[in-house]
């Protein structure tokens, strides 16, 4: 990333380029080109190819491209690697999570601890994972970011995946995100039963295509059928119908943030 970044940073001043040029062509906001040349985020594909387009040079793809297969981009599986890319360039995502928060909405110090609860991974590894999925965020950054729409079994707020005062700073974010006008965030009731704890599952359209992508403990999918993307269409549709409404959830979030704040003093 940062060597990526700072090839970035001087082709553009080698053409006499201002970050909101480049950030034009991609099209991105100035300060996820800021980011990408400071090393603090991971470039897609997209922003790869208009710099070998603007700067006449197939290295920034060819090293883009490359770096797919290297250590941290080695952690995480291919098919959510695939998902990723869809992800990125989504107009709408439609998430369903059971258990902890979903990976766009977390806060680093969560995302870290989470990752440090998987077998055979170091902090130093969990840490790489970390930074890798908050990279990921920068599609909620965009000028035009998707419209997303959560839902989250009421569970997943007080499952104590780190700290509390880690977990309080966790709920905070999670109601300023639920908060933005593109994001709804609803809860599933934890008291009762539901199809979403049999396993998360997300949803992307793009201008293009749409796609789902699903896991479990041993491997992950990302694929683009039609009938598969239909099936949890139709699953989280009748979820949504079971969760409570958006005011209700954010009400519910901010006691979250109360009893973990309190637990934390």
């Amino acid at each position: 990333m940062h060597h990526f970044g700072s090839e970035v940073r001087l082709a553009r001043e080698a053409a006499g380029m201002s970050c909101e040029a480049l950030a034009d062509l991609v099209p991105c906001n100035k300060g996820t080109v800021s980011r990408i040349e400071a090393g603090l985020s991971m470039p897609d594909r997209r922003f790869a190819e208009v710099c070998s387009e603007t700067f006449r040079n197939p290295w920034f793809v060819r090293f883009w491209d490359d770096s797919q297969s290297w250590k941290v981009a080695a952690m995480f599986p291919v098919s959510l690697r695939e998902f990723a890319a869809y992800e990125a360039e989504a107009t709408t995502l439609w998430l369903c999570e059971h258990s902890v928060i979903p990976g766009l909405l977390q806060v680093e110090s969560y995302a870290r601890a989470a990752f440090e609860r998987h077998p055979d991974t170091t902090p130093e590894q969990a840490a790489e994972m970390a930074s890798v999925r908050i990279a990921r965020q920068d599609v909620l950054a965009r000028d035009r970011p998707p419209r997303v729409w959560v839902l989250i079994d009421e569970q997943a707020l007080y499952r104590e995946v780190a700290e509390p005062a880690v977990m309080a700073d966790q709920m905070r974010h999670l109601l300023a995100m639920a908060m933005r006008p593109n994001i709804t965030v609803q809860l599933i009731p934890r008291k009762r039963m539901n199809v979403a704890l049999s396993g998360a599952f997300a949803v992307a359209e793009t201008p293009e295509t749409t796609v789902a992508y699903f896991d479990h403990q041993v491997d992950a999918t990302t694929t683009d059928s039609p009938a598969t993307v239909a099936h949890l269409w139709a699953r989280f549709d009748g979820l949504r119908t079971e969760a409570y409404r958006g005011t209700e959830s954010l009400e519910l979030i901010e006691k979250s943030v109360d009893t973990w704040q309190a637990t934390s003093s």
